[in-house]
């Protein structure tokens, strides 16, 4: 993906800034409420290759259900003033013309609006849309299809999944049924509803292009269905529904060039929104369930040198102190192959499963470790906030320095013992204990594998390092092509294998070569 051509759009529309923030309404969610009712059909879509002359009939039935938001803010004058001079649109002249230069001080607030889509969940109100929709909104307005506008109050948001849930007071609502996200299969037919541009309501159609979409950089918990129904600005928050007229997913982003539908839109499975919508309904907020491990994914060669039997699983590189995985027994190195009996993919699989599942829940974990399998049994803690994960990082300690050593299998590098000193400047905690890299030379393989100064070598082949002695001393007598490192470098663990032996050597004799060729 090159981030100079393509952009992950959120798909609400927005004047001159979109809505950012969070902020409630009066809000349902300051006391505890029990589950909307909501109508589910947990079977699979009918797949017997007959195709349809007229999508009509769903689209009829599930049109109704499928709103458009209008969502505003009032900004305050210095608000406006800042948001003015930093807009980029205020650096085209034309644009310039209309809104007024960016040094001139509004005379009144400026008010800032969004539109997006919603579907409706119970027939008692209950909307399900898009975070950054309604987000720190003064005043929401939902338009059904054939009705008049209601108001609606925020009944609680998770900006890490961009999901939303609003409520307007009505009854008999036309509720939207709720497909099992997790029956979906590639080729699916999928319609998108929604209210692009404003234009009014909307249908178009396409198919499931894949599921199960991370690393996107979206949000923090990403588990996308993605699909080439067109959808655009204004689609956010809207429905995304199979063949049967089932809602499967809250259609939320794009990726495009253009900022307009190129095919590759994403919406959050309906299986997520329904769990985010439950916890923010029952609890006020959304909790999430904790295990206290840190992970990566597994290639052939991780797997071979760890000697786990596939690439499938997740990778443990650490385990933080306290937590249950370190109660349990975890340990760096342990590959987890389930999680309560379903088959865990990669890391960012099990990340989402641990987070979905509610603390204080006994879970039962496979993990092979040393060549064989283990079943683990933890009961998992309630996911700690960010300043409360930084308090858990704070030990004490701190190892004495020491010179600046070179181990000698990894040729470039140089390390030293962590002082305080080092700690402070590198941003290391307290409980990390290992050799720190003071000096990576660019033409070493070290470097080429990320290798960086102000890293720390926590493990060589597997064996735990405390100082720069003994990562010297694991190192003298190795004899393979590569080393296998565990390395923490800002903030997280990582597993890396660094080439050693004749590559470093062939490296440094052609730059010899090249030099003495510039000199003649």
């Amino acid at each position: 993906m090159r981030k100079a051509l393509l952009n992950l759009t959120c798909i609400g529309v927005g004047t001159v800034l979109g809505i950012v923030g969070m902020q409630f309404l009066p809000s349902y969610a300051q006391s505890k409420r029990t589950p909307p009712k909501v109508i589910v059909d947990d079977t699979a879509v009918e797949r017997d290759g007959k195709f349809t002359t007229s999508f009509a009939p769903v689209v009829k039935k599930v049109a109704p259900s499928v709103v458009s938001i209008f969502a505003s803010r009032t900004l305050k004058l210095g608000d406006a003033s800042e948001m003015r001079r930093n807009h980029p649109l205020f650096n085209d002249p034309m644009f310039r013309e209309f809104f007024g230069e960016p040094g001139n001080r509004p005379t009144r607030p400026q008010k800032e609006e969004a539109l997006g889509s919603g579907v409706i969940v119970s027939e008692d109100g209950y909307i399900l849309t898009s975070n950054h929709v309604i987000e720190n909104a003064d005043d929401i307005q939902v338009e059904l299809v054939a009705g008049p506008k209601h108001t609606a109050k925020i009944v609680g948001t998770d900006p890490e999944t961009d999901t939303a849930v609003i409520k307007i007071e009505a009854t008999r609502l036309p509720a939207a049924t709720l497909a099992n996200s997790d029956k979906l299969e590639v080729g699916d037919i999928a319609l998108a509803i929604g209210n692009p541009f404003g234009i009014g309501q909307t249908v178009t159609m396409g198919i499931i292009s894949a599921t199960g979409r991370g690393e996107l950089g979206i949000v923090a918990y990403e588990d996308f269905i993605q699909t080439d129904a067109a959808i655009n600005m204004g689609n956010s928050g809207g429905a995304l529904i199979d063949a049967q007229g089932r809602l499967i997913g809250i259609n939320t982003a794009i990726l495009s060039r253009t900022s307009g539908n190129q095919g590759i839109g994403f919406a959050i499975p309906i299986n997520m929104g329904r769990m985010v919508m439950e916890r923010l309904i029952t609890e006020g907020k959304v909790t999430r369930g904790y295990l206290g491990v840190s992970l990566q994914p597994l290639d052939q060669e991780l797997a071979e040198r760890l000697e786990v039997k596939d690439q499938r699983g997740a990778l443990v590189t650490e385990v933080a102190e306290g937590t249950p995985a370190a109660e349990a027994g975890f340990k760096p190195g342990d590959l987890v192959t389930e999680f309560n009996g379903r088959k865990v993919a990669d890391y960012r699989q099990l990340r989402l499963m641990v987070s979905q599942t509610k603390p204080k829940t006994k879970a039962s974990f496979k993990i092979w470790r040393d060549g064989k399998e283990r079943t683990v049994n933890v009961t998992l803690a309630e996911l700690p906030t960010q300043r409360e994960l930084a308090g858990m990082m704070r030990r004490p300690g701190g190892a004495p320095g020491a010179q600046a050593n070179q181990p000698e299998t990894l040729e470039g590098v140089e390390v030293a013992d962590l002082e305080t000193k080092s700690r402070r400047q590198h941003g290391i905690p307290n409980h990390v204990r290992g050799a720190l890299v003071t000096n990576v030379d660019p033409e070493a393989t070290a470097y080429e594998a990320g290798l960086r100064p102000g890293d720390v070598l926590l493990e060589i082949e597997r064996k735990p390092v405390t100082n720069a002695d003994e990562a010297v001393e694991l190192t003298e007598n190795f004899k393979g092509s590569k080393v296998l490192l565990r390395v923490w470098s800002r903030g997280s663990t990582r597993y890396v294998f660094v080439n050693v032996g004749s590559n470093e050597q062939e490296k440094r004799e052609q730059k010899t070569d090249e030099d003495s060729e510039s000199e003649r």
